[in-house]
C-alpha cells in the first residue's frame, strides 16, 4: 500500500480533490521540468537531437512498459480522438456489419463510429448496462459473427465499471473483429496488458490518469495493423528521415526528394509534432513516477480510497456499482431506487463552493481520487455530501 504522497502534488490543503477521471492535475516534478522546457523555446538554438529525437523516444519506452508492449508498437498522438479516427479509418467493414459500442459510452469513441455507419452501412449496436452491473456478459451476448468491430473502454467513464477485456478480446478473435480499447479512464491505475487482451488499437489520453500535460496521448497498433495509413502525412511518417540530420536527409541531387512510401512499423501513425521538446519531459517525469509507484500498488492505494467513501456513503442513499464489476481506481454513485434530489446536477458546484471538487456526470456523482487523497480530505466530502443530499 502507498502511502499519502500529497507532498509531490502543488495541491493546498484547504482543496480536496476527487476529479482525476477529468482533468487530473501535474506532479511537481512535471511543473519543474516544464519551466525548464519552455526556455528551450527561448533559446531553440539549444534544442538538438537529445530535445527532438531521445526523448520520445524514452516517453514510448516508459507507456509501453505500462501495457506489456514494445515501443515499436506505441505512437505519439495528440488527443485521444485522433487515436481512434486512426483505428476507424484503417478498420474496413462491409453494408450490414456490426460495430458493438456501450450504450452512453464517452462521445469520442462513438462518433467515428457513427459515421462509420453513414459512409459505409455498418449496424452500430448500443449495449445496455444490465441491473447486475455486468457489462462484460452483456458484451459477450453482443457480439457474433456479424460483428466487425468491437469499440470499448476498459471501464465505463461515468462509474469505473469494469469491463473484462481478456474475455471480450478472446470472443473478438473467435469471430474476426477488431477490438479498439480507449483506456483513457484506466492506464496509469489500473494493470493492463496488451498480450492478455490483444487488442487490435488502444488508445489513452494522458491529461488524466497518467498525469501528463494537456494534448499528449498515446495510440498502441497491433503488429499486424501497421501497414494502414495515417491521419496526417508528415516527413514523421514518411520514410525519408533516417537520422537526425534535417537540413540534408531525403535530399538526392541537389533536390528535395518525396518518397511513396510510409515509415515502416508504427511510426507512420505518429503525430507531426513528436519532437515536442515542452510537454514531452513533462510526460516522462510523470510516467517515471508512475513506474517507481508501479500500478498495481496504484489501483490497490486507490480502491482502499474509494472502498471506504463508498462505506461511509451508503446510509446517504448513493448506490455504486456492483463491488464484483468494479475497477477500484474510480467509482460513480447514483440515488438509490425511491429517492430524489431536486438539483442533483447541482452538487458539483456546492462541493465546489466547499473547495471539494468531484464530477457529476449524468446520474452519477464521480469520485476519482489520487494518492494525494489523505484522510481529513475523505472527512470533508463526507460531510459536505451529508449536507448537499
Amino acid at each position: 500500500m502507498i502511502s499519502c504522497q500529497r507532498q509531490l502534488f502543488d495541491i493546498p490543503d484547504d482543496v480536496a480533490f476527487f476529479n482525476f477521471s477529468a482533468l487530473a492535475p501535474i506532479l511537481k516534478s512535471s511543473r519543474d521540468a516544464g519551466l525548464v522546457s519552455v526556455t528551450r523555446k527561448v533559446q531553440p538554438w539549444r534544442v538538438g537531437r537529445a530535445e527532438r529525437i531521445d526523448e520520445p523516444e524514452r516517453l514510448r519506452t516508459l507507456f509501453a512498459g505500462l501495457i506489456g508492449a514494445t515501443p515499436q508498437d506505441i505512437a505519439l498522438i495528440p488527443a485521444a480522438s485522433y487515436g481512434i479516427a486512426t483505428a476507424a479509418s484503417n478498420l474496413p467493414v462491409k453494408a450490414g456489419q456490426r460495430i458493438i459500442v456501450l450504450r452512453d459510452q464517452y462521445p469520442n469513441n462513438v462518433l467515428p463510429w457513427v459515421q462509420k455507419r453513414v459512409r459505409d452501412g455498418a449496424e452500430l449496436v448500443f449495449v445496455d448496462r444490465p441491473e447486475d452491473d455486468d457489462l462484460t456478459s452483456s458484451i459477450l451476448e453482443a457480439i457474433d459473427e456479424q460483428t466487425a468491430i468491437a469499440a470499448l473502454p476498459h471501464c465505463f467513464w461515468a462509474d469505473g465499471t469494469l469491463i473484462d477485456l481478456v474475455a471480450v478480446g478472446r470472443r473478438c478473435r473467435e469471430v474476426g473483429a477488431a477490438l479498439v480499447v480507449d483506456a483513457t479512464q484506466s492506464v496509469g491505475a489500473l494493470p493492463f496488458d496488451v498480450t492478455e487482451i490483444r487488442p487490435d488499437f488502444l488508445i489513452v489520453a494522458g491529461y488524466k490518469w497518467l498525469l501528463c500535460p494537456y494534448t499528449l496521448g498515446f495510440l498502441y497498433v497491433a503488429p499486424e495493423r501497421q501497414d494502414g495509413v495515417p491521419l496526417e502525412h508528415s516527413s514523421r511518417g514518411a520514410d525519408m528521415l533516417k537520422d537526425w540530420d534535417l537540413e540534408r536527409t531525403g535530399w538526392h541531387d541537389g533536390h528535395l526528394d518525396y518518397p511513396e512510401t510510409l515509415q515502416p512499423g508504427v511510426g507512420r501513425f505518429n503525430m507531426g509534432e513528436t519532437g515536442n521538446f515542452i510537454s514531452i519531459p513533462m510526460a516522462i517525469k510523470a510516467l517515471e513516477q508512475i513506474h517507481a509507484w508501479k500500478v498495481s500498488e496504484i489501483n490497490s492505494s486507490l480502491r482502499r480510497i474509494t472502498e471506504a467513501i463508498i462505506e461511509r456513503t451508503r446510509n446517504l442513499g448513493l448506490v455504486p456499482p456492483n463491488v464484483e464489476h468494479r475497477a477500484g481506481h474510480m467509482t460513480g454513485m447514483r440515488l438509490a431506487p425511491g429517492i430524489a434530489h431536486d438539483d442533483f446536477e447541482g452538487i458539483q458546484q456546492r462541493l465546489a463552493e466547499k473547495q471539494i471538487y468531484a464530477s457529476v456526470r449524468g446520474n452519477y456523482l464521480r469520485i476519482a481520487p489520487h494518492l494525494q487523497v489523505n484522510d481529513e480530505d475523505i472527512d470533508r466530502l463526507i460531510s459536505a455530501l451529508t449536507d448537499v443530499l
